[in-house]
């Protein structure tokens, strides 16, 4: 049976071609699994997996969690606050402690970019952790692969093969790890990526990355065959980056009066939550043209796809 060539997934630049194929592939089966009567299966019976949160978080834990109980995995939801940790106990005690439990996997979220990675080059010191698989959840503003992951799936269920298609990613782009995940995966995968947003919510050397730079999502929309419209990442501005809510949304935001006079009418992401009336109308996020609650769905499977698959690479070692 095909494996992943990594053992754990802490970011999209890790993954080989062949690897994001696998994953798309046991997403497609996991959703004929989620459309049946009992949506439930044995895969990970076995297992016990821990979701270490450290940052708030709605969808994601809750689709890391549902997607645990849907392998049959035992579940263990950890959370910072009321933890040692405001003892002044560290991260890898912490997790060192929980690994002691026979632990078989960790799904971190954390503030600090590269926390995950951190982690997987400490877990050979720890001899309750040899076989333990680490997935990132979302790291700073670093990477959130599992994210880029579901939405590419939903632009393949939508779309078809990403080869050549023009995918663009809008808003805050300097802050969001969700951008620089699907920045990679998208490459990867064959389609052209476009970035659009002010001057002052974009990297430095952004184009080093290989995709297009736009300041205007008027001429965005008429080429682009999907727009991924990314949050406004308040709570990591240090600074004002544009002059107020009302006209970030009136230049970059995708209102009706826009979306009525463009020719052409791309597919609508988003990763959530959506701030309605910032980067997108509400009648827009519900509209026929936006699929943000099937990503939402896809993301059960998705993450269903990544457990199951890295549990795989784990069972081999034992």
């Amino acid at each position: 049976m095909p494996q992943l060539s990594s053992q754990h997934l802490l970011g999209i630049k890790d993954l080989s071609h062949s690897d994001i194929d696998l994953i798309m592939l046991t997403t497609a089966e996991f959703m004929q699994v989620l459309q049946r009567p009992i949506k439930k299966v044995p895969s990970l019976r076995d297992k016990t997996i821990a979701n270490l949160f450290f940052e708030n978080s709605t969808r994601t834990r809750l689709s890391f969690e549902l997607a645990e109980k849907r392998l049959s995995a035992d579940v263990l939801n950890f959370s910072a606050s009321g933890s040692s940790l405001s003892k002044g106990e560290t991260l890898l005690d912490t997790v060192n402690n929980i690994l002691a439990m026979k632990v078989d996997m960790i799904v971190l979220r954390h503030s600090s970019p590269g926390a995950g990675i951190f982690l997987a080059k400490h877990l050979t010191r720890f001899k309750h952790s040899a076989h333990a698989r680490i997935v990132n959840a979302g790291d700073g503003t670093h990477e959130h692969p599992t994210q880029a992951l579901l939405d590419a799936f939903s632009l393949q269920q939508a779309l078809g093969n990403l080869v050549g298609k023009r995918i663009a990613l809008v808003g805050d782009i300097l802050h969001s790890r969700v951008a620089l995940s699907n920045i990679l995966l998208l490459k990867k995968m064959g389609a052209t990526v476009q970035v659009c947003a002010p001057p002052s919510l974009l990297p430095r050397h952004i184009q080093n990355l290989g995709v297009e730079v736009s300041h205007s999502l008027d001429s965005t929309m008429e080429q682009a065959d999907a727009l991924n419209m990314l949050r406004i990442q308040e709570e990591r501005l240090k600074v004002q980056h544009f002059p107020g809510n009302y006209e970030y949304h009136r230049v970059f935001g995708l209102n009706l009066d826009r979306w009525e006079k463009a020719k052409n009418k791309p597919l609508i992401l988003h990763p959530g939550p959506v701030n309605r009336g910032v980067e997108i109308d509400g009648k827009l996020a519900d509209g026929p043209d936006s699929i943000i609650l099937d990503q939402v769905q896809h993301g059960v499977a998705v993450r269903m796809a990544v457990l199951y698959l890295l549990g795989q690479t784990a069972n081999k070692e034992h």
